[in-house]
This record gives C-alpha cells, sequence and structure tokens, in this order.
C-alpha cells in the first residue's frame, strides 16, 4: 500500500505544513508546481529530500490561482487548462531531474480535482496535456471519475486513492473540504480507517453505510494540524498489521 500527502506548497516566507517531519513517513509525495502553491526554491528543497529518502516524486497540478490556494474552480478554457498543465509538469520535472529525481505520477489538487470528477471537457484537457508530455505517466484519482475514466481510455496507467481523513458520502464520494463535517481530526478514527480501507478495502460513510474501495493509494492531508504526527501513527499501525508500504509508481 502507498501513503501520499500533499508537500512543497510553501510559497516565500508562507509556511503550509511541516513537509520536514512528514516526508519520512510517506512513500510517494504530491508536489505543489507553482501555481496553486510553491515556489522553485521550495520545489527544490521537496524533490531533494523526496530523493534522499527513497520518496516517490509526483505533480501536484492545479488552477492558475495563487491567492485561492487552488481551492476555487476556474472557467479556463481547454488551451488554458492545456497549457498550464504542460507548464506545471515541465517545470516540476526539470527541478526534479535537477537532483536526481523524475516526476513518476499526475494528482490534481484542490478545485480541479473536484471538477474533473465529472466534467468532461477540463478532464479532457488535462489528460490531453500528460498525453502530450508522457503518455506512460501514471495518474492517480478517485474511480469512476471522469479524469480515471478518460486517462485510461488513452492508455494512461491509472491508480485509485481513498482518503483517511475525509468523510465519505454513500455514493463512494470524499465529502469536498467546504462541507459540514468533512474532515476527520481524531488520530484515533483515522488510524482505523486507514488500517481497514488497507486490509478490508472498505469505508463507513457518513450514514453508517459500508464503502467498498480497493485503493490502491491513502491520502492524508499535508497540512492539516498535527499531519505529520497523524501520519506517524498511521504507518506505525499499518506495518504491524502486516501491510507493506510501497510507493504505486
Amino acid at each position: 500500500m502507498d501513503l501520499n500527502a500533499d508537500l512543497g506548497q510553501s510559497f516565500g516566507p508562507w509556511a503550509a505544513g511541516d513537509d520536514a517531519a512528514l516526508i519520512p513517513l510517506l512513500t510517494s509525495a504530491n508536489v505543489a508546481c507553482g501555481l496553486h502553491a510553491g515556489d522553485p526554491v521550495t520545489m527544490l528543497d521537496t524533490c531533494r529530500a523526496a530523493v534522499e529518502l527513497d520518496v516517490t516524486v509526483g505533480a501536484h497540478l492545479g488552477y492558475r490561482d495563487l491567492q485561492g490556494y487552488g481551492r476555487r474552480f476556474l472557467d479556463v478554457s481547454f488551451d488554458e487548462l492545456f497549457g498550464d498543465v504542460l507548464y506545471q509538469l515541465g517545470a516540476l520535472d526539470g527541478v526534479a531531474h535537477a537532483v536526481g529525481a523524475s516526476v513518476d505520477y499526475v494528482k490534481l489538487h484542490g478545485a480541479l480535482f473536484t471538477q474533473t470528477l465529472h466534467d468532461g471537457e477540463q478532464a479532457s484537457a488535462v489528460i490531453a496535456a500528460i498525453q502530450a508530455y508522457d503518455p506512460g505517466l501514471p495518474v492517480l484519482g478517485l474511480p469512476d471519475s471522469a479524469l480515471l475514466a478518460m486517462a485510461g481510455e488513452a492508455g494512461q496507467p491509472v491508480f485509485h486513492e481513498a482518503y483517511i481523513d475525509r468523510v465519505y458520502h454513500p455514493d463512494g464520494r470524499p465529502m469536498r473540504r467546504d462541507e459540514d463535517g468533512a474532515a476527520i481530526v481524531g488520530e484515533e478514527q483515522i488510524v482505523e480507517r486507514a488500517v481497514r480501507l488497507a486490509l478490508k478495502g472498505e469505508v463507513e460513510a457518513a450514514d453508517g453505510s459500508l464503502v467498498r474501495l480497493r485503493p490502491d493509494s491513502l491520502y492524508l492531508s499535508g497540512d492539516a494540524p498535527n499531519s505529520a504526527k497523524t501520519a506517524s501513527a498511521v504507518r506505525e499501525a499499518l506495518l504491524q498489521a502486516g501491510v507493506e508500504l510501497d510507493a504505486f509508481a
């Protein structure tokens, strides 16, 4: 099982998350590429740390929205989004190669992630750009999303993730951040959900029903309070349960 989180989201003097404490606990790092968060130095530091700790680097792609942290929907054209995806892939790939790393998968961020669950036009722009850059680059996302459906049709490798610190709807979709009661903050509950997902492929939804999932990766919010402490507890519990931790890409 893979364990991933969002990293490299600091910008200049503004820090977001405790990357130094979190990254040794992960197997995959979703690194911001400078449009929704991050900057060249932060990208460089994050990729360098990933190489030193044998953590796989993924491009964490978002809307061109630094002010909104990539959490606001942008009604951009196909060409705009196509270009922005290429820009982010090229930026992180260049930085990663400079320190001996590589971009080994793609995961979307924030509002772009949410929009491409159902928006075929924006999903197609993202996949077209990834195809143009590297047709073999894996895409990490939610099952039954427009993004992964189009990626699969295009021949991109696809992998599924599950959220261990977010409440699920009965239809198998995690709640959006802005929905009441979406976040799970209790460490014990997050740990229990992680182990249950890894061993049984299931999670309890908001209404008490069971949602069946087959995740290749478990996601933990990197900028949540005490994220490193929670990740450490999750990692230890998974290992004690006999789960081998390894990057999916």
